[in-house]
């Protein structure tokens, strides 16, 4: 009995040794170095996707700063056979006609073009980071799955052992006639489920880790998961965080980009009512020669219902993109509001989870001294063990959820893997984007 006793209380005491030692300021303790996240959201899909799709938003910048119109070539070639009405040809002649033209964008065209280019480059360069935000909230998440499972299983696996110290240690009274065997059922009940419960959580180690490896295999795995530190404030506190994700939404950018690139390309199908005009020149050639001249070719579409129709319909969905707007903000603030009181509520749990350990702890022990001096019988150490077991996985989770939290706020304040170099915002636009622009 004295054998299982010290085993809780020195794991109790090495568990507080190594919260101390986390809290000495190891920095990213039980987290992936921002090199192996890096790498990790690197190659993941669908931050590759949002890449490709930002490469592909400057291509179509420069497709608008330099306009749809080109020169176009026309030329005709007949032959025309001349009678002079009674049926006799006169001869036969070659004849040619050439003409060059070139559609011109109505003052104001070219600048909203070049406006929607730009905002569209804006728009996809924030959707690639906050793909890079959303790769990096799942990893997180995967990770601290994965974690918490471990956590888990390394209280049921000690729980087996106690379970298994005892079970010997009441089989050694039965052989002394100092135990009923009863007593030895019930211990040996005690070994099966602690067994049993062990099973299942070391089942969930390997689901989480394989479900960890499948959506991020460029992140490095340890063999084994690391200790879980204590939960810890970050430096500035958690109110400054929630500041931070008010301030640094790469979603919130990319929804103003939006809804300016949906007001410009109502102004443009506004403007498009009006036609562009198509100036050129021709040149001819008739009878085999003996006729020649050129001038020059005007054309101007006239704007009716379709033109109508497209401006109603860009008008329409820029205030839809206005109203996305508006929902973006209020998820912004919602996102930064959970955040801020889930880690609160987290730590809050974990102190208490931790208080109530400490108390469990306390209770286990006055229980084996009361069995050793006969006033308390082995039902009420089996119910004491089983409650000092519920008390360690109780303060696992609670650890875990608040290392959870406090991950995802860092996360979401662009203070954890994915800070902005340049101080948050959107990257800067291309530079050659608007600058081969023709009216």
């Amino acid at each position: 009995m004295r054998k299982l006793s010290f085993n809780l209380a020195m794991a109790l005491s090495l568990m507080h040794a190594g919260l101390a030692h986390a809290q000495s300021g190891e920095g990213e303790a039980g987290l992936p170095t921002k090199a192996d996240v890096t790498a990790a959201l690197d190659a993941s899909p669908g931050v590759r996707a949002a890449l490709a799709r930002a490469n592909a938003a400057r291509s179509e910048a420069q497709v608008l700063s330099r306009g749809p119109h080109e020169f176009t070539l026309t030329t005709t070639y007949a032959s025309r056979t001349v009678n002079d009405g009674t049926g006799v040809a006169n001869g036969r002649f070659n004849e040619f006609s050439a003409e060059v033209s070139r559609p011109i964008r109505l003052p104001g065209k070219a600048a909203l073009d070049r406006e929607i280019g730009q905002q569209g480059v804006t728009y996809a360069s924030n959707m690639a980071e906050d793909a890079r935000h959303q790769a990096a909230l799942l990893l997180a998440q995967d990770w601290w799955d994965w974690m918490g499972a471990a956590q888990e299983a390394k209280v049921d696996a000690q729980a087996v052992k106690n379970a298994q110290e005892l079970l010997a240690s009441v089989r050694r009274r039965v052989a002394l006639r100092d135990a009923s065997r009863l007593e030895e059922d019930q211990a040996a009940a005690a070994v099966g489920a602690a067994a049993a419960q062990a099973s299942r959580s070391a089942g969930r180690v390997v689901v989480s880790r394989a479900r960890l490896t499948a959506q991020f295999p460029a992140l490095p795995m340890p063999v084994a998961a690391p200790d879980a530190p204590v939960p810890s404030l970050p430096p500035g506190g958690l109110a400054m965080l929630h500041d931070h994700i008010l301030g640094e939404s790469h979603e919130l950018a990319a929804a103003q980009a939006f809804a300016r690139q949906a007001e410009a390309q109502a102004d443009r199908a506004r403007k498009e009512r009006r036609g562009d005009p198509t100036f050129g020149l021709r040149v001819f050639s008739e009878k085999g020669g003996m006729e020649k001249g050129g001038g020059l070719v005007f054309s101007m579409p006239f704007g009716g219902g379709y033109r109508s129709a497209q401006a109603d319909r860009a008008s329409a969905q820029a205030s839809a993109a206005q109203a996305d707007l508006q929902a973006v903000r209020l998820n912004i603030d919602e996102t930064a509001d959970t955040d801020l009181a889930g880690a609160q509520a987290a730590l809050a749990t974990w102190d208490d989870a931790r208080a109530a350990l400490d108390a469990q702890m306390a209770a286990l022990l006055k229980t084996r001294r009361g069995q050793q001096m006969g006033e308390l019988g082995l039902a009420e150490v089996l119910l004491a063990e089983r409650m000092m077991h519920d008390a360690f996985r109780a303060e696992a989770i609670a650890r875990i959820d608040a290392l959870r939290a406090i991950t995802k706020i860092r996360i979401d304040s662009h203070q954890l893997w994915i800070g902005d170099d340049d101080g948050g915002g959107a990257p800067p636009a291309d530079p050659a984007v608007g600058s081969s622009a023709r009216n």
